[in-house]
């Protein structure tokens, strides 16, 4: 038994080690080379990008997922994993088979009074108390959704209702179904790359006739059809089509003047050709549409070797975002994550009753938050090379940063603490953070471009990185208070002595966690306790970590919200306006120098402490997100109204921790029997008898 707790952590080690090799491996395409085609880029969002990009953001402004499922598989299947049409695959099916595509059930749909106006009850697929519908199941009111779309859209957005806000997005993404399907050829065609060349060849039998006098009405009424109905198509595609994917003829003159396929054919009508790049698109979508596999290779093969001469940087830069979004860190990292934080609360609960087992544990979480954390950082630094920016730029890249500042705070205090504590932290803030990520996400694409006030990499690197780090260690500090509440209310560990080795190693976490403020004062009490070991309990300890992380907190925030404040004064001309998202960073500030200052001034206690912590991630719960739901200020660029109600969520769990954990002692299963009265008359010795750490 003793050998296999400790090969336990090696072998969970060794498992998720072998999947990321697999996930790393090169992939083999099928028949049809979806994955090259999947590379190639194009201009949307004001950014280059792979077409794998612009089907996935429009997959998730359309689905609210990344892929459609093929299966319906029940929840209580967890270990069957559905099969699922790629989002690459999917756009090659609304592009050359909207036939087929139109029997997906991509249009989520969720609003019961919607659903009743629009007649819905009886179709569409419900799966997790949403429901999902087809296209030929809501063609019949397609209009009537695009007109209440156009009404709402008319209200402000922070002003409209739920029923409002559904219709407006049930709208879009109808609307941008039709301008995907026009994207590479018309809807209605059959074989466009055969209709592109007759076009041609017709247009050149009517300049012939017009070159040899005759007149319109002489013209050959057949070929003057066709003319005219293609005409029509292309028009129609020239007002629809969504994706950029026709680059300049001449990039060295202007290298961003990229084009839809529509557009293009208009502006080459009167010329002799069509643009390279819509022949092959053409030829791509009838190869796919006929099934003829080895022409569809062909036609995306040869529009790459077309491309690389003139256009190498944005081919790297599409085939390094698809191997980007192929990799999928931060899910990976997310699930790891969990298992890893489920590891650390059993290490904890076990920390008396089975210390083999609870050290077992915590190894395993310790390493298996190390490589996810290893997951996340690649996926956070392969996302800067790409975006050519520092990690934050907008709402989800700082719920990626945080997550990740909040992870290396819990795994360095883990690494020097040794109680499991530390993992606790890293693993549920890592895993938090990133499924705010993923939800941040579902609104499209994250690598936007960004407003012309953030556009300077100095001051992204500086003030939003450094207040960023402010947010996380502000949270951290949040999280190891939760911990300290929970386990002093449910478990005798805050009572559990610290041994020499752990409680040396408060002068490291002092100096580590404490910064410029808080190193010297945890620092003196940690040297104390490595000079009488046994003398400091865990919830003694766990108040000087919480301390120390404030301190640090203090520090990053104060000088983030000053050097926005310089920022400002460049772009606004002015240093201070009080705008929402100014007054929520000052909030911070203020909120952990009162923490600081109560400790200082004996106001409050460790349980004071803590539960004052708790509350800052309240506060700064309120300046990540509410002031954004506000809508109002120039700090309001990533309006997220749809996430109050998890935030109201969030901030009623903080109110009942802070709750639970103003309970008094003797209801704390840590506490429990000892004495709470500041000092006592030892009956049998005389001695005064201190109050407990907790007090």
């Amino acid at each position: 038994m003793r050998l296999l707790w400790k090969t336990l952590p090696w072998l969970l080690l060794g498992l998720f080690g072998a999947e990321i090799i697999a996930v790393l491996a090169p992939k083999k395409d099928g028949a049809f080379h979806v994955r090259e085609f999947a590379r190639l880029p194009v201009l949307l969002n004001g950014r280059i990008q792979p077409l794998d990009s612009a089907a996935r953001n429009s997959l998730l402004q359309i689905r609210s997922t990344g892929d459609v499922p093929l299966e319906e598989v029940p929840s209580w299947k967890f270990w069957h994993h559905a099969k699922k049409l790629k989002a690459a695959e999917w756009l090659l099916e609304v592009t050359a088979l909207p036939e087929q595509a139109d029997d997906r059930p991509i249009f989520l749909i969720h609003h019961p009074d919607l659903i009743s106006e629009l007649k819905l009850q009886d179709k569409g697929i419900e799966k997790s108390g949403l429901r999902y519908y087809t296209f030929n199941e809501i063609r019949s009111v397609a209009q009537e959704i695009i007109e209440q779309g156009q009404k709402a859209a008319e209200v402000k957005e922070e002003l409209q209702t739920t029923y409002q806000k559904q219709v407006s997005k049930l709208a879009h993404a109808v609307f941008l179904y039709h301008r995907l399907k026009n994207s590479f050829r018309p809807e209605v065609s059959d074989d466009f790359a055969q209709e592109l060349a007759g076009f041609r060849k017709d247009v050149s039998s009517l300049r012939a006739a017009a070159r040899a006098g005759q007149t319109e009405k002489d013209f050959d009424k057949e070929t003057l059809g066709r003319v005219e109905e293609a005409y029509t198509h292309f028009r129609g595609m020239a007002q629809s089509g969504y994706l950029l994917n026709v680059p300049p003829l001449n990039p060295e003159v202007v290298r961003d003047e990229w084009h839809s396929a529509g557009r293009s054919i208009m502006e080459s009508i009167g010329g002799d050709d069509f643009h390279p790049a819509v022949t092959f698109f053409a030829k791509m979508s009838t190869a796919y549409r006929q099934q003829k596999a080895e022409e569809f290779n062909q036609a995306v093969a040869g529009y790459r070797q077309w491309l690389e001469p003139q256009f190498a940087k944005e081919v790297k830069k599409g085939r390094a975002e698809f191997y980007y979004n192929d990799l999928k860190a931060f899910p990976y990292a997310m699930r790891v994550y969990v298992l890893a934080f489920v590891l650390a609360i059993v290490a904890l609960l076990a920390f008396d009753l089975w210390p083999n087992l609870s050290e077992s544990l915590r190894r395993s979480a310790f390493y298996l938050i190390g490589l996810a954390g290893i997951v996340h950082t690649c996926g956070l630094v392969f996302r800067m090379v790409l975006e050519g920016r520092p990690p934050v730029t907008n709402l989800y890249s700082s719920a990626i940063f945080i997550g990740w500042g909040a992870m290396v705070l819990g795994l360095v205090l883990e690494r020097i603490y040794r109680i499991g504590i530390g993992n606790a932290v890293a693993s549920l803030a890592g895993f938090v953070t990133l499924v705010i990520a993923h939800n941040l996400a579902l609104g499209g694409d994250t690598m936007e471009m960004m407003r012309a006030v953030l556009d300077t990499n100095f001051w992204l690197a500086t003030h939003v990185v450094v207040v960023t780090l402010g947010y996380a260690s502000t949270f951290v500090a949040g999280l190891l208070a939760i911990l300290y509440i929970f386990l002093g209310l449910f478990t005798p560990i805050l009572s559990q002595k610290l041994t020499q080795r752990s409680a040396a190693a408060l002068v490291a976490v002092g100096t580590v966690a404490g910064g410029v403020v808080g190193a010297a004062a945890a620092g003196a009490v940690a040297a104390k306790a490595a000079r009488r070991p046994g003398e400091l309990d865990i919830g003694k300890a766990l108040a000087k970590m919480v301390y120390g992380i404030v301190c640090f907190a203090t520090l990053f925030s104060f000088t983030g919200t000053v050097l926005g404040g310089i920022w400002a004064d460049q772009s606004w001309g002015r240093f201070w306006g009080w705008d929402p998202k100014e007054n929520g960073a000052l909030i911070i500030v203020l909120w952990n120098a009162v923490i600081l200052h109560a400790r200082w001034g004996g106001l409050i206690r460790d349980r004071g402490l803590m539960t004052m912590a708790v509350f800052g991630n309240v506060v700064t719960s309120f300046s990540w997100f509410g002031v954004n739901m506000l809508g109002i200020g120039l700090h309001s660029y990533g309006f997220m109204d749809a996430a109050f109600k998890w935030l109201m969520g969030f901030v009623g769990s903080q109110l009942l921790i802070i709750s639970l954990g103003l309970l008094p002692l003797q209801l704390w299963a840590s506490f429990r029997g000892r004495v709470t009265a500041p000092a006592r008359a030892d009956g049998a010795k005389g001695k005064p008898v201190p109050a407990p750490a907790g007090s």
